[in-house]
């Protein structure tokens, strides 16, 4: 069993991160039989441009955090991509094996490139190629997926199906899917149909896993909400948004079930629920900023974990990319 799990370095992690992948990836590592890869998608950070020192300085930021956060790079390898050439080396084998229809049937590009389609990278069109490199890279027998993600694994399967099919060879495994029974879906603290997200222009939308006590109690104090009190059960918070966000939020964190936060808390109005939801984040999230503090301060370390991880990585990626190109007949 190989499970591997990847995320972009655009910056400081936030509550949504955290509550929908990073704290599953510290259980999987704690909890799941075999091995575990997590690595800085700092490749596909480049499908769009990016100033080159901030993107150093946020590729070891997002290591940090997710140290913070609880990722042991004993237990799991840790790593970001450009430190694994395979990557891009399966990449480009694989991009000879993908179909344009396929990627044309991908949704995502059309969401990212909007209306500039024509002056996207080629890279932001051809990314989840890169993204099946990644999985196929290390023979992976699950990937943790979130809905928006289950696409990109299905063109995985399909692109290794082909390879194997074209070559007359088991080169790759096909992974399997994952959902993660307590992956949580964060909603935007000033939006309740929204995913909270680092893109949006309002940090007042987003719980960062840095910010500090006062400002965490500020944010949620300032979140929307309506002014029904809160239900005794979950059906009651049906066409309630942004109720049904905090309250998701508690639950995920206290790691409860809805019913049972609201059990608690039914009858009541926000101007209670906020402090408790505030408190309860504050001292949730004191010792990953803490320890971020102090990781952030040692950038060697940052780097000498990485570098460990990156060659840990290319060991066990080594077998698969020689298999491939010798599939294909290409002396090297």
């Amino acid at each position: 069993m190989r499970t591997l799990s990847g995320i972009q370095p655009t910056g400081n992690l936030h509550l949504g991160n955290y509550l929908g992948a990073i704290r599953n990836w510290v259980r999987m590592q704690d909890e799941m039989p075999g091995e575990k890869l997590y690595f800085l998608a700092d490749l596909h950070a480049i499908t769009v441009h990016n100033d080159p020192a901030e993107l150093t300085a946020n590729t070891r930021e997002m290591a940090a955090a997710l140290m913070a956060a609880g990722i042991d790079p004993a237990k799991a390898i840790l790593f970001n991509q450009a430190r694994v050439p395979a990557h891009a080396e399966l990449g480009w084998l694989l991009f000879c094996t993908a179909r344009i229809g396929w990627l044309n049937r991908m949704t995502q590009f059309k969401e990212k490139s909007g209306k500039n389609r024509e002056g996207a990278s080629v890279g932001l069109y051809a990314y989840p190629v890169l993204q099946a490199a990644d999985v196929l890279l290390y023979q992976t027998t699950h990937v943790p997926v979130g809905d928006d993600q289950k696409q990109h694994l299905e063109l995985a399967r399909d692109i290794a199906t082909k390879f194997n099919l074209d070559t007359g060879t088991d080169t790759f495994t096909l992974p399997e899917p994952t959902i993660p029974p307590t992956a949580a879906r964060i909603m935007s603290l000033r939006d309740g149909s929204a995913k909270m997200s680092k893109s949006d222009p309002s940090d007042a939308s987003r719980i960062n896993l840095v910010d500090d006590a006062d400002t965490i109690m500020a944010k949620i104090r300032k979140a929307k909400t309506d002014t029904e009190p809160l239900p005794s059960e979950a059906a009651g918070l049906e066409g309630r948004a942004e109720a049904r966000n905090l309250v998701a939020i508690y639950a995920a964190m206290a790691d409860e079930s809805i019913d049972a936060v609201l059990a608690r808390f039914a009858g009541q109005g926000f101007g209670a629920f906020k402090p408790a939801l505030g408190e309860l984040l504050v001292e949730t999230l004191r010792p990953i900023a803490t320890r971020f503090s102090d990781l952030k301060a040692d950038p060697a370390a940052i780097d000498a974990a990485l570098e460990d991880g990156a060659a840990r990585a290319s060991a066990l990626a080594r077998p698969t990319i020689d298999a491939a190109y010798a599939a294909l007949g290409l002396c090297r």
